[in-house]
């Protein structure tokens, strides 16, 4: 399906995961809060920036209990909206991934790519995601098996743009940053990946990994 070059101007990817690897729609949070809402305030979380109570979560500095509290207080979300309609509404973020993407995948391993992945996200995501994968694609240990290392914010207490993330994951596998290619649809995350020192790639909306997007060239050593 897909005719990958050998490691060659780029030996390791990082991918970002939402936007990327899974679909993702901002609205649909933020319509299912007002819904359960009485603020009148809107969901504060988009690409582009969030509110600190989500770097709170995606940094692992809250728990899953108190950021449903958290969400309640904010929000004006009534005691008896159950915690499972919270967490729905919080996961209607999440769509699904794409086959021919986890293929794409796939194939680069095969090609002899390392591949790392590197996302902003945070438990109650993480649990959605892995129900996603192990539902449509059958993989029981999520996203594991398709990359040599995978980094969630939640989990490594950092998250992008710091560039303290883009750090961590350089020094833990010794990589080479002229020979590393950072992937990400958020153009906050790509600059900072490039301030680092990382070449960087920017997926635009309505562009694929898989279609109209210059991986393969970059790849190839013909494109930047």
């Amino acid at each position: 399906m897909f005719l990958l070059p050998p490691p060659h101007r780029f030996h390791a990817l990082i991918f970002d995961l939402g936007g990327v690897l899974i679909n993702l729609d901002y609205t649909a949070p933020i319509a299912a809060f007002a819904a359960l809402s009485k603020s009148t305030a809107p969901l504060g979380f988009t690409q582009q920036a969030q509110a600190p109570l989500f770097d709170a979560l995606e940094t692992g500095h809250l728990t899953d209990a108190e950021f449903r509290a958290a969400l309640r207080r904010t929000y004006e979300v009534p005691a008896e909206v159950p915690n499972t309609a919270l967490d729905a509404a919080w996961n209607a973020i999440l769509l699904d991934f794409p086959t021919e993407r986890l293929a794409l995948l796939r194939a680069l391993r095969i090609a002899g790519y390392r591949l790392f992945l590197l996302s902003n996200t945070n438990a109650l995501h993480r649990a959605a995601f892995d129900a996603i994968l192990q539902r449509e694609h059958g993989l029981a240990d999520g996203l594991f098996s398709l990359f040599d290392q995978v980094y969630f914010s939640h989990e490594v207490g950092l998250r992008k743009p710091d560039p303290a993330i883009f750090q961590r994951v350089v020094a833990d596998h010794n990589l080479d940053s002229a020979t590393t290619l950072f992937i990400d649809d958020s153009p906050q995350h790509v600059a900072a990946a490039q301030a680092f020192g990382l070449q960087a790639l920017w997926l635009a909306p309505g562009q694929s990994i898989t279609a109209d997007f210059p991986l393969l060239d970059a790849l190839r050593g013909s494109a930047t």
